[in-house]
């Protein structure tokens, strides 16, 4: 196997992965190829010896030079240069668990090497990063030096103690697909009333939205149950049945969610918009958008009225996304109090199996997850969007999140920076 996993993130935010085939472990006496390999990953972080010097042909097929040398760049912004090889368990072999020394942290994960191809690098795998001597000053410092605008908060969910850090946490931001988090709400409330149960079966229908997801491309007559359509749409962020649970329960009852959840602006999300009809927006007519844009919440509803039927293909939305951040104003906008809100208000009304469904992809690696009893997530992101939100407990019962939103009109940023930044939040002792 041949893989590079800089972050163990999954959902709003895919993790670097390449492969290819290696041959099985050798014998010991390799051990010395293994080390000095390892060693030069130093460098390689750094920035001092050339990928093409040190990775298999295959390896550098699936990860570009390019592509290593920023994502070098990330690490080391976040956590110092590479200092030494920390572990190498066991030094033996064309396989092993390999830490290094960062200057802020202890990465961990795996390197191979190839015995057929001058034992160069054919693994590179960093899981983990264990900040040391950070503190929530160098985290907000990283914060404020992102591109465009930022706001977050991190600290307990009840109670009257302040945030443990927080800045601009009032400020409205573009969530992306954050805002499926009150579609769960407003669908696991309805359980808890016995207006509906999870096993309520629905056909997805003629309603087909766009990736992220896998639901667009399964049969019309497919039978799902509600639990079915809510996980895949927390888990994978699926938008297909993000929509199909949106017509299921009604526009205005999720409005309502917002409302009652205590949303400081829910005006900016009037009409709520479904998944297929955002990328109709930004994917047709640029006065069509426009006008969108500039129209108050009865002429949006009316433009939104039979939108869905237009033609548009999964192409024509790719090709759109890809120039970068589109009118960041038609989104889904909430701050990060009003998700802490949200949160509060899912414990006291929401059936609990949403709180299960929201732990299904907690969006962290392994050794992060230990620290915590529980771990929900959702995030959001399109190009110039990224939104990370945590539902957190600790070993003690007390309950957390952590909500971390970026907004830049001007350049699709890359989300690495901010993932690596709510690592180092989700690490710290507090």
């Amino acid at each position: 196997m041949l893989c590079l996993v800089i972050l163990a993130f999954s959902g709003y935010a895919s993790p670097i992965v390449a492969q290819n085939t290696s041959p099985a472990d050798a014998n010991a006496d390799r051990s010395s190829d293994l080390r000095a390999r390892a060693e030069q990953v130093i460098g390689l972080v750094n920035g001092e010896l050339e990928p093409e010097e040190i990775f298999t042909e295959g390896f550098l097929r699936a990860v570009s030079p390019e592509q290593f040398d920023a994502i070098s760049r990330q690490l080391t912004a976040q956590f110092g240069a590479a200092v030494l090889v920390e572990d190498l368990d066991p030094p033996t072999g064309t396989r092993a668990a390999l830490s290094v020394r960062m200057e802020r942290a202890i990465a961990s994960g795996f390197i191979g090497i190839d015995p057929t191809s001058e034992n160069r690098i054919n693994e590179l795998l960093f899981q983990s990063f264990e900040p040391t001597n950070d503190s929530l000053a160098k985290i907000e410092t990283d914060l404020e030096r992102l591109s465009g605008e930022t706001s977050w908060s991190f600290g307990p969910l009840h109670g009257r103690a302040p945030a443990l850090s927080s800045s601009r946490s009032d400020k409205q931001m573009p969530i992306g697909s954050t805002f499926k988090l009150y579609v769960l709400a407003t669908l696991a409330r309805e359980v808890a009333e016995g207006k509906r149960t999870w096993s309520d079966v629905v056909n997805i229908g003629e309603r087909r939205s766009f990736p992220s997801g896998m639901m667009q491309d399964w049969p019309e007559a497919a039978p799902v149950t509600l639990h079915s359509l809510a996980s895949v749409m927390i888990s994978i962020s699926d938008n297909t049945a993000t929509d199909v649970l949106i017509d299921e329960l009604g526009r205005d009852a999720v409005m309502g969610t917002m409302l009652e959840s205590g949303h400081s602006n829910p005006a900016l999300n009037d009409p709520f918009l479904k998944t297929r009809e955002m990328f109709l927006l930004k994917s047709g007519p640029r006065d069509r958008l426009d006008t969108y844009l500039r129209g108050n919440a009865d002429l949006r509803r009316r433009m939104l009225d039979g939108i869905e039927d237009l033609p548009i293909s999964a192409n024509q939305v790719g090709a759109a996304f890809a120039g970068g951040p589109i009118a960041l104003d038609v989104e889904w906008f909430a701050s990060a109090d009003d998700i802490i809100r949200l949160m509060r208000y899912m414990q006291s009304t929401a059936d609990p199996e949403a709180l299960t469904i929201m732990a299904i992809n907690p969006s962290m690696s392994q050794e992060l997850r230990k620290k915590w009893s529980y771990a929900g997530y959702k995030g959001g992101s399109e190009p110039g969007v990224l939104n990370l939100s945590w539902l957190l407990r600790d070993a003690a019962g007390k309950d957390y999140a952590l909500i971390l939103s970026w907004r830049d009109d001007e350049t699709s940023f890359d989300p690495a920076s901010l993932e690596l930044i709510a690592q180092r939040f989700l690490s710290l002792d507090r």
